[in-house]
């Protein structure tokens, strides 16, 4: 993060050179043609587009992509068969973000930096790339955490003798080599990290294994397998205006909620969506996305796309009004929720937009 590249993109605001750059057509040309701001080495400046280069390089230098590459030398070894990884138009896995991993698979790459890069007598990470990141010594800067440092795409608090592989939201691969702990979250919020670690720290009571404790460990995992099963949602009876509406498609003039165009099936064996957002650049076309919708008071998953793998439930209300609930899984973010007045031709949807705010907006049948 010392490129000396000009880029706008500190860890507490708003990431304007990460937005310009989705915006363009060809990611890396645009980090490319950036100017410089310092010599390069001299000053941590927090850029997505530095990893998203090293992405490149390494596509030019071994001819697969990122993901791929990782395939065959990290997760593969690692037993990680399930993840997402998004790419840009140039289809350059995206290197600064857009990674999806189950925990346990997170708490695998901790735990291989925990061994030094060593998984089953196999050395899958330089020691020296491990160790460097372990000692991180480049000052981040960070007005919210003065103690933060950084080095190899990992975090570090040196006070708390810890280091961490950080995502968007607190999602967190924390190493903590004193300890012999390897810790993992995710989350849909921010979280202090300084404060997180001291939990995790001020938990250990003892330098050795505890004593076995089946019973304990029985309501632990009963516990675990609770709360990983989904509980599904109330939903209301199945209204008359749900197949007057089925299929057809209500057009949406500008707002600030992004919304094109919905279309909403009901009535076959497949429920589903198809949504059209407008583009943040008007030069480029709209963006669509369709996938199932449960009924049920489930969420149904959809297909891997360039966003992830996008689950959606809805549910009527009353008689005219349906909710419809989604989430996009691994991205940190919080569930997006819109409420959908149905009436005659006309279709107000209301909803949060990126602030938090509720936006209300009116579409009408367009065919």
């Amino acid at each position: 993060m010392t490129s000396g590249i000009d880029w706008r993109e500190p860890t507490d605001g708003r990431p304007d050179s990460m937005i310009e750059m989705e915006r363009s057509s060809d990611w890396i040309k645009f980090i490319l043609d950036r100017p410089m701001s310092s010599t390069p080495g001299d000053l941590f400046n927090y850029n997505s587009g530095n990893p998203h280069l090293l992405s490149a390089i390494l596509t030019k230098l071994t001819g697969m992509s990122a993901s791929d590459y990782a395939k065959a030398t990290l997760f593969g070894p690692l037993g990680i068969s399930a993840w997402n990884w998004r790419h840009d138009p140039q289809s350059v896995t995206i290197g600064g973000y857009g990674l999806a991993l189950q925990p346990r698979d997170m708490a695998k790459i901790g735990y291989l930096y925990l061994r030094h890069g060593e998984w089953e007598g196999k050395t899958l990470v330089p020691p020296a790339w491990v160790e460097k990141a372990s000692h991180a010594t480049v000052n981040m800067n960070a007005a919210f955490n003065p103690e933060l440092r950084y080095s190899n795409f990992f975090w570090a608090l040196p006070n708390k003798q810890v280091y961490m592989a950080v995502g968007y939201h607190c999602q967190l691969i924390m190493v903590f080599p004193e300890l012999d702990i390897v810790a993992v979250t995710t989350a849909r919020d921010f979280c202090p990290f300084g404060k997180l670690a001291d939990y995790i720290s001020g938990a250990v009571k003892s330098e050795t294994a505890l004593t076995l404790d089946p019973t304990s460990a029985d309501l632990l995992a009963n516990k675990i397998r609770d709360i990983s099963t989904e509980k599904p949602t109330e939903v209301g009876a199945t209204p008359e205006i749900a197949s007057a509406v089925s299929g057809k498609t209500y057009k949406f003039s500008s707002n600030a909620l992004g919304v094109k165009s919905l279309s909403l099936t009901f009535t076959d064996s497949y429920p589903r969506y198809d949504l059209e957002i407008y583009s943040r650049d008007q030069t480029k076309p709209s963006l669509k996305f369709t996938g199932p919708i449960g009924l049920d008071g489930l969420y149904r998953n959809s297909d891997p796309s360039f966003a992830g793998i996008i689950a959606t439930k809805g549910g009527w209300l009353n008689d005219h009004t349906f909710v419809v609930q989604r989430l996009t899984l691994g991205r940190g973010l919080a569930e997006e929720k819109w409420t959908l007045w149905f009436d005659g031709e006309k279709l107000n949807l209301r909803g949060n937009d990126r602030n938090g705010r509720e936006i209300s907006i009116d579409g009408e049948l367009g065919g």
